[in-house]
């Protein structure tokens, strides 16, 4: 096109044109399109993207600070769970103190009735070998009792028959006996 138009020139038909310089026409029609694109950009497009772009900053920074809500509501429970742990934790030790207080109390409990248990054994079993050494002592005195007799008549030739008789020789022997070994 160019070319033509220069061939034109020299043709004499019309005046050359400068390259460097556009034409009148050219420059209202590319203002007046400019004006317009401007307009429709301002009037639509520049409008929607704000709206995109506040939507977007909006949706960011509504996110920022949910998660900074999350993040200081989850620092609160951590803090509420470290609070009831302390205090489960001093609630165990004092249940744990007074489990073993009612275990040192039970014990000294069952101690106090096994020592008690054990001394009324020990007293019954003292008491009983106390009344078999006097059955067994009253036992020995009469059989040793007719035994002396018995050989005391052997001895003497007569006949130790009279009970009471019998009875003073029986308790002189064993006083003598019992002195006798109580000496040694």
């Amino acid at each position: 096109m160019l070319s033509l138009t220069y061939l034109a020139a020299e043709a004499g038909t019309t005046k050359p044109h400068n390259p460097i310089i556009p034409v009148w026409q050219e420059i209202v029609v590319g203002s007046i399109a400019f004006i317009v694109l401007c307009y429709i950009l301002m009037k639509f497009v520049f409008p929607q993207m704000e709206k995109t772009f506040a939507a977007r900053v909006d949706a960011i920074e509504g996110g920022i600070k949910r998660a900074e809500a999350a993040q200081a509501e989850a620092n609160q429970l951590l803090e509420q769970y470290r609070a009831q742990l302390g205090e489960a934790r001093t609630e165990a030790a004092r249940i744990r103190d007074e489990a073993r207080a009612d275990a040192e109390g039970i014990r000294q409990d069952v101690l106090a009735k096994a020592r008690e248990e054990s001394d009324r054994i020990i007293s019954a079993g003292r008491e009983q070998l106390a009344a078999q050494r006097e059955s067994i002592v009253r036992d020995l005195r009469s059989e040793v009792g007719t035994l002396a007799v018995d050989l005391a008549s052997k001895i003497v030739g007569e006949s130790l028959a009279d009970e009471a008789r019998s009875r003073g020789t029986v308790d002189r022997f064993i006083t003598e006996l019992g002195a006798g070994t109580g000496g040694r």
